[in-house]
């Protein structure tokens, strides 16, 4: 009796232990998808900045396989992805990230600073965009 608990509750815990956190919680992949969801408001809210649109979906697709490779099945990526709820909440991430870094998508000359600056720092953003 003592050894069948012994083993269920090892089989508890190493189940537990291989639980996936819900997506929404992997920072990498929300940031990523952050990045890439913001590169592509610069690129369209300024004229002079384009978008390196091949290299995002390559993020993109990099994003996916990362999430595949962690265990997650096509059908939680998609439901993630479509989830209106998730979409939401990437959005008001990426509205704070506009107003802290003082840009605003009604002022298209503040979204062209963003981009400027993201891509002289080479950031995430950064590497998506380029200035024509």
């Amino acid at each position: 009796m003592r050894l069948l608990m012994i083993a269920t509750l090892s089989l508890t815990l190493a189940t537990a232990a291989m639980a996936k956190p819900p997506l929404r919680d992997v920072q990498h992949i929300n940031d990523g998808l952050l990045y890439v969801g913001l590169a592509d408001e610069i690129r369209k809210n300024c004229s002079s900045i384009s978008g390196r649109i091949f290299k995002g979906v390559a993020r993109l697709r990099a994003i996916h396989k990362s999430a595949v490779e962690m265990g997650y099945t096509k059908a939680e990526i998609e439901t993630f992805v479509d989830s209106r709820a998730e979409k939401n909440r990437l959005k008001a991430r990426g509205r704070a990230y506009l107003k802290a870094n003082g840009a605003s998508l009604s002022k298209p000359a503040t979204m062209c600073a963003l981009g400027r600056k993201e891509i002289a720092a080479n950031s995430a953003i950064g590497t998506l965009l380029y200035e024509n």
